[in-house]
């Protein structure tokens, strides 16, 4: 569960924004200063020895999407482009969002950052947090005398 252990300021932060799941993000459209207007959906899930963050990128190429870590933050960025078919614009109808997105998590203290990993897959980028040893879930056998 997502507020076990060391990941209980990702919990308070989602008090503090009623709870909607964006935790610790920007939605920042850096070249233009203001707000991008693609907002990408994800799902952080703690499991025993990690910390998994799924993204929704679909039709995305992984040359257009960039991860990075930076002094204790996670940045998930890049551009969707705008699919120009044809030799004119006859959209009829566009809903989908095209344009550059970028999304900041601050890892917790337990993530051993060296060994982050990510996989593109189907539309889904998944980051793959491990946790530093010391803070891995272990059991303790009990003797009865």
């Amino acid at each position: 569960m997502l507020y076990a252990s060391g990941l209980e300021p990702f919990r308070k932060v989602c008090k503090l924004q009623g709870g909607n799941g964006h935790l610790f993000d920007q939605v920042m459209n850096e070249s233009a200063g203001g707000m991008s207007r693609i907002a990408i959906a994800v799902d952080i899930r703690e499991k025993d020895q990690q910390v998994v963050i799924q993204a929704d990128l679909p039709g995305m190429e992984l040359k257009d999407i960039d991860v990075h870590v930076e002094n204790g933050y996670l940045t998930i960025s890049g551009e969707r482009k705008l699919e120009e078919e044809g030799g004119g614009n006859n959209d009829y109808w566009v809903e989908r969002s095209y344009g550059r997105f970028s999304r900041t998590f601050q890892l917790p203290e337990m993530i051993d950052v060296a060994n982050i990993g990510a996989t593109y897959k189907n539309g889904v980028l998944e980051v793959t947090l491990p946790k530093l040893e010391a803070a891995r879930l272990r059991s303790i056998a009990v003797q009865v005398h």
